[in-house]
């Protein structure tokens, strides 16, 4: 398996402006990744994501996402699972105001306050889910996680003072772009992968080539179809990947 950037919770609000829930999916969102976990989560642009934005794509099919959604026509939950995968859990605003019984949501811009009471039963809906993704356990008496955590992890885990969100195009997952039968498409993790079967000394050959593909279809969608003109193709970009790196260490050497 790849070795992955430390691991996060992506948060994906739909952010809906026509009605009061789709505000409370913003503001609980913002309130968790600036407040609640700064250091655990990072948002996902809805917009983004469907217009194809590749950090955001690549975040989402390598890492968990949440998906909150204002109504039921669960945007961000259904986005999620057509562009990268489905969401490791979804949380639905209208669900809530139900289950606690509060008085009807009202105002998109300045919320009553019921919609604002949502917002905090919405973060901490989200807060749970997260630390259950991430196998930590919250003490809520106490104020920090349970269990053993050294000084710089729980530092890093719980942060008191407001946090500017941070965007899952900023991640740190490597991408690849290639021509493959005329056509450009993205790989996600494939600088990784090459990496690391360099370093784990895989000479590029017909064994090597194939467990190289099963790492790949691990974080990448094959069509079955195209599957010998993604072969072609990916072979040889590790052929010239290993070149490159095995002429300067042999002039070194020299």
């Amino acid at each position: 398996m790849v070795d992955l950037p430390k691991k996060k919770v992506g948060i994906v609000a739909c952010s809906g402006e026509e009605l009061p829930e789709g505000t409370v999916t913003r503001l609980a969102a913002l309130k968790v990744l600036e407040k609640l976990r700064p250091a655990d989560t990072v948002t996902i642009c809805l917009p983004l994501f469907l217009a194809g934005g590749e950090g955001d794509r690549a975040f989402a099919k390598f890492y968990p996402t949440i998906a909150v959604d204002g109504c039921e026509l669960r945007c961000a939950a259904r986005a999620t699972e057509m562009y990268s995968s489905k969401p490791a859990a979804s949380i639905l605003v209208s669900d809530l105001v139900s289950e606690n019984g509060l008085e009807p949501l009202q105002g998109r811009r300045r919320l009553n306050a019921a919609g604002l009471e949502a917002v905090d039963l919405t973060a901490d809906r989200i807060t749970e889910r997260v630390d259950e993704l991430l196998g930590k356990q919250w003490d809520r008496r106490a104020g920090t996680f349970a269990g053993p955590q050294d000084a710089s992890s729980a530092s890093e885990d719980y942060v008191e003072n407001e946090k500017a969100a941070t965007c899952a195009c900023g991640s740190g997952i490597p991408i690849q772009k290639m021509i493959i039968s005329g056509q450009e498409v993205t790989l996600v993790g494939l600088p990784l992968i090459f990496e690391q079967f360099h370093e784990a000394g895989k000479a590029p050959n017909q064994a090597t080539l194939h467990e190289l593909m099963e790492t790949v279809k691990i974080y990448n969608p094959i069509p079955a179809e195209a599957e010998t003109a993604y072969t072609t193709a990916i072979a040889g970009e590790y052929a010239t990947f290993w070149g490159q790196k095995e002429v300067p260490f042999q002039e070194n050497a020299g």
